[in-house]
């Protein structure tokens, strides 16, 4: 009864997301990989902007990193981004533009882990495989009063052992949206609607009054600081940049000149940069302290503007003028930082 309730639930309620009207196990692969780590209101302008530019895996394929990226820029975790391009390289080059279809082989791909192989599999192909993403976990512990730590391996093994013997004899992919969906939009981490949920009679956190307390995550992620100071050279209209490598954060995408310090002392890093260049600066604004918050990271960030007279000479980058600056892929808090100049 659990799962034909929730699909029955799920027909009449579920949004209207343009990847659920579709079984292209492209597109649906392009949205999984978006809306990893991002809300679905935040994600769904850049699925369209994807869909419009890169119509199939091939198109996809054939783009340089650079345009993937540009796209990319402000939904983070761009490792994300790098992986879509490489998986569909590997798509075109491996299996002749086809999707695996099935959940074992979906899982070699880069960037396809078990969840997300789980939702191709039952979504595209309609294999009988739960997709357990966060949404799903919360739903199966609260509704069998699960109070050991969903972020143990064990219980999500034991989550999806559960899974797979209550969407037997249901449509796979309607199962796995249903659970997803009802944890999306009723059985919520924080206030949930259990009054408007399908299966709350046979739910046992809400008989016991434990929904509250339901899920338990045993790890705590541990946030540090770091403080960054941007140095923006201006030289006849033109702004330095640099690409960033391939073993850093933001890799391969596009930053100012940039000081990491255990503190916020730019006046000191400013007078060294100063010299080493040899700048004559005609005018240097200081901007107000920003902090940019990542997952694992606390970002403390400065920029500081120097328009200077003649030419530095300042290695392992370029200088771009506003249409070419533009064209180049950029972390979230540049293009912001870029918004504001044009602003000024």
């Amino acid at each position: 009864m659990f799962a034909k309730k929730i699909i029955s639930w799920y027909l009449k309620n579920k949004r209207d997301l343009p990847w659920r009207n579709t079984d292209n196990p492209y597109y649906i692969w392009l949205s999984e990989i978006i809306l990893q780590q991002t809300r679905v209101q935040q994600g769904l302008p850049y699925y369209e902007k994807f869909v419009e530019n890169f119509q199939t895996v091939e198109n996809l394929a054939a783009a340089n990193e650079g345009e993937v990226l540009r796209l990319w820029q402000g939904l983070g975790y761009y490792s994300r981004g790098r992986n879509l391009h490489k998986t569909a390289k590997v798509v075109v080059d491996e299996f002749g533009g086809k999707f695996p279809d099935n959940f074992r082989d979906l899982q070699k791909l880069k960037g396809v882990g078990k969840y997300t192989a789980a939702a191709i599999a039952s979504f595209a192909f309609n294999e009988s495989v739960p997709a357990i993403d966060g949404n799903a976990l919360r739903v199966i512990a609260r509704f069998f009063e699960i109070f050991d730590p969903i972020d143990s391996p064990t219980v999500q093994k034991n989550i999806f052992e559960i899974s797979s013997g209550l969407m037997k004899n249901v449509h796979a992919g309607n199962y796995n949206q249903a659970v997803m969906e009802l944890g999306a939009i009723v059985c919520t981490p924080k206030n949930p609607s259990c009054r408007a949920c399908p299966i709350n009679i046979e739910c046992k956190a809400f008989e016991h009054k434990s929904v509250g307390n339901i899920p338990i995550k045993a790890k705590k992620t541990k946030v540090s600081n770091k403080f960054l100071q941007y140095f923006v050279f201006e030289y006849n209209s033109h702004l330095w940049l640099k690409k960033r490598t391939e073993n850093e954060i933001w890799a391969n995408m596009y930053d100012f000149y940039l000081v990491e310090s255990k503190n916020l002392e730019y006046f000191e890093n400013l007078e060294k940069c100063i010299q080493e260049f040899k700048i004559d600066a005609e005018e240097i604004i200081n901007y107000p302290t920003i902090s940019h918050i990542l997952t694992h990271q606390r970002q403390q960030i400065v920029f500081v503007k120097i328009r200077c007279k003649s030419n530095p000479i300042i290695e392992n980058g370029d200088w771009y003028n506003s249409a070419e600056l533009d064209e180049l892929a950029k972390p979230k808090i540049i293009v912001d930082f870029l918004e504001r100049l044009k602003k000024d």
